[in-house]
């Protein structure tokens, strides 16, 4: 599908493409979803650029990093932290824990038992975390990139819907393609410096959020979408259609998806592109294997936009 970034945004995907070469479609998809102020889901093989996706875009936007390796004896005090007593000070002291980063990279994530990947739940809903009935706010801006194995290897547990919708968009990263594989393979770009620069402050980062939440979805637009909403919920074609949750979610990633365009305005062709993103991990055929070009095909063929 075609679309151009706007002038503003391409230094960001410039700088982490130079880490993650033939990539930047996954990179500007993963920065729309952080400007619409959601958290993203990355399902592939190990070895494609997950992490350094996660590292780097956290460096250009210049945010505190804190990085959870999700394993089958983890504990949710692992992820929140715990309260100990201080017997210097002759009472209990809160141990922050990984969580309390405001870009958060929850790796192989299920890889931990469903108990622990709950401990995620509040924090990404409300951006508070519970500890013996006092509550800790987290730090604003606050983004988790999750990233998971496929569902075919030993010691994966499946997420449980109430993880899969707290993510407000999933997708892999996928093998580079063969001009950029040759460049990586003869060290041409990628991987030469640890470090990217900021390359936006809080202020901007305020802003192009607030910016992204004003983009204009038509009355028209908005049938359209609540035609796709409807579509997943009484086609009968799935296990069960898109949460209110979902809806917001496929809402905010369009308006953001168009901003990093340039424009103030949705159009059919946003929807579409960021349509299988929002659904992929949110809905399962009832019949076949559920894929993002599955789920576009079946919904835009069914449901047609009258702009």
């Amino acid at each position: 599908m075609n679309y151009t970034i706007a002038p503003e945004f391409t230094p960001l995907i410039d700088m982490i493409e130079t880490h993650l070469v033939g990539k930047r479609e996954p990179i500007a998809l993963a920065l729309a979803t952080f400007f619409a102020s959601g958290h993203l889901l990355l399902e592939d093989i190990p070895g494609v650029g997950k992490t350094t996706l996660a590292k780097h875009l956290s460096q250009v936007l210049g945010l505190g990093f804190g990085r959870i390796q999700f394993t089958s004896d983890m504990l949710p005090s692992d992820i929140l932290g715990v309260n100990y007593y201080n017997q210097k000070e002759g009472s209990f002291v809160f141990k922050k824990g990984p969580i309390f980063s405001s870009f958060l990279l929850a790796d192989e994530i299920n890889r931990s038992m469903p108990k622990t990947q709950s401990a995620l739940l509040q924090a990404m809903e409300e951006g508070i975390v519970t500890i013996d009935a006092i509550a800790y706010t987290l730090q604003e801006p606050f983004f988790v990139m999750g990233t998971q194995n496929p569902h075919e290897e030993v010691g994966t547990f499946p997420l449980p819907n109430s993880q899969l919708d707290r993510f407000m968009c999933s997708f892999g990263i996928g093998y580079p393609d063969k001009i950029s594989e040759r460049m990586i393979l003869k060290g041409e770009r990628g991987h030469h410096a640890p470090h990217s620069p900021t390359l936006l402050t809080p202020q901007q980062i305020e802003a192009y959020r607030h910016k992204a939440s004003l983009v204009t979805l038509s009355e028209t637009l908005l049938d359209f979408l609540q035609e796709v909403i409807a579509f997943t919920r009484e086609s009968g074609r799935f296990e069960y259609g898109l949460s209110t949750r979902g809806a917001l979610s496929l809402t905010a990633m369009v308006k953001s998806w168009a901003m990093l365009q340039g424009r103030d305005y949705v159009i059919p062709d946003d929807l579409q592109m960021v349509t299988p993103l929002v659904c992929n991990h949110r809905l399962v055929f009832k019949e076949g294997i559920t894929t993002a070009t599955r789920i576009n095909a079946e919904i835009f063929t069914h449901v047609h936009s009258d702009t």
